[in-house]
């Protein structure tokens, strides 16, 4: 009985082989240049890692008002990402100026679920407005 031989690529050479097809060259010409036995490896290869869809250049066709409408777009997302980012560095800035504060004053600043806050009635005082009525 014959043993067959089972050729193991590298992940280099794949994604080299991938390289050249999304440039350009076809899976045909890829596998005789490599001798690449199977006819569906390059394929697979590409599927696994390639980028999907980068043999081919993507046109986008709009009209003028549709191109004004993205570029709206895009500029009202750079203008919230940017409000999105110093709302995040004031609330840095607060919870370290609590932060300081607790330590510097023994106090605790932050709240604790479950427990009542100060301005807030206790259990039995809000029985006993209760029990009046």
């Amino acid at each position: 009985m014959e043993k067959i031989a089972v050729i193991r690529y590298s992940e280099a050479f794949k994604r080299e082989v991938v390289r050249e097809y999304e440039a350009g060259a076809s899976a045909v010409q890829l596998r005789r240049k490599y001798g690449i036995k199977g006819g569906s490896t390059v394929s697979r290869w590409v599927k696994q890692y390639g980028r999907e869809g980068s043999r081919y250049e993507l046109m986008v066709i709009q009209k003028p008002e549709e191109q004004a409408e993205v570029k709206r777009l895009q500029e009202r997302v750079k203008q919230l990402e940017s409000a999105l980012a110093q709302t995040m560095l004031d609330k840095l800035m607060l919870e370290s100026l609590v932060e300081t504060i607790e330590a510097e004053e023994g106090i605790e600043l932050k709240k604790n679920i479950g427990r009542p806050r100060l301005n807030e009635p206790s259990a039995k005082a809000k029985k006993k407005r209760q029990g009046r009525r």
